[in-house]
C-alpha cells in the first residue's frame, strides 16, 4: 500500500501554486481597486492560504489511502507555505518596481500618517520610514516575504495537520 503513496513534494508544490496564484490574484485586485491601505481586507490573504493548506492536506491524505501523518501535514503545510511566501514576494517586487512604481511612496504616506495619529515627532517618523526603506529591496521583499509566510504557515500548519492527521495503523 506504501508503494503508492502521494509525494509530500508534489503535492505542496501544485497547491503552493494554486494558492499563491489565488492569492496573487486577490493582492492584485485589491491594488487596483485601491483598497491595499485597508488592513483588514488585506489579511484576508491568511485565509487564502488557510484554504490551501486545508486542500492541501486533504488530498495528500484522500490520496493516501485516508492516512496522512502529522510530519507529512507538517511537511505539506510549511513546503506550500514557503511556495506561497516566494511567489506572493516576486509578484510584489515586480508590482512595485516596474507596474506601480508609486505604490511604496503611498504606503509610506499612510504610514507617516498614522505615526502622527499616534503622536510621533517628525524626527521619529523620518528614521522609521528610513529603516524600512532599507528593505524595499528585491532580495529583502522576495526572501522576507517567503521567510514571514513560512513562519505563519508553519503555525497554522502545526494545527490544521493535528486536526486532519490520521495515522496508518502500526501493523496493517
Amino acid at each position: 500500500m506504501t508503494e503508492n503513496q502521494p509525494s509530500v513534494t508534489a503535492v505542496a508544490l501544485k497547491y503552493g501554486l494554486i494558492t499563491a496564484l489565488v492569492g496573487i490574484v486577490y493582492s492584485l485586485v485589491l491594488n487596483v481597486l485601491d483598497l491595499a491601505t485597508n488592513q483588514w481586507l488585506t489579511s484576508l490573504s491568511y485565509l487564502i492560504l488557510i484554504a490551501g493548506l486545508v486542500l492541501a492536506m486533504k488530498d495528500f491524505k484522500a490520496n493516501n489511502y485516508g492516512y496522512m501523518s502529522y510530519g507529512q501535514g507538517l511537511g505539506v503545510g510549511s513546503l506550500l507555505s514557503a511556495i506561497f511566501g516566494l511567489l506572493s514576494g516576486i509578484f510584489s517586487w515586480i508590482y512595485t518596481t516596474y507596474i506601480d512604481p508609486e505604490f511604496m511612496a503611498r504606503m509610506q504616506e499612510v504610514q507617516r500618517t498614522k505615526m502622527l495619529e499616534q503622536g510621533l515627532s517628525d524626527e521619529q517618523i523620518d528614521t522609521a520610514l528610513g529603516m524600512a526603506e532599507k528593505f524595499q529591496n528585491p532580495i529583502t521583499m522576495i526572501f522576507g516575504s517567503m521567510a514571514v509566510f513560512l513562519i505563519i504557515g508553519f503555525i497554522l500548519s502545526l494545527i490544521i495537520a493535528a486536526i486532519i492527521k490520521n495515522k496508518r495503523p502500526e501493523f496493517e
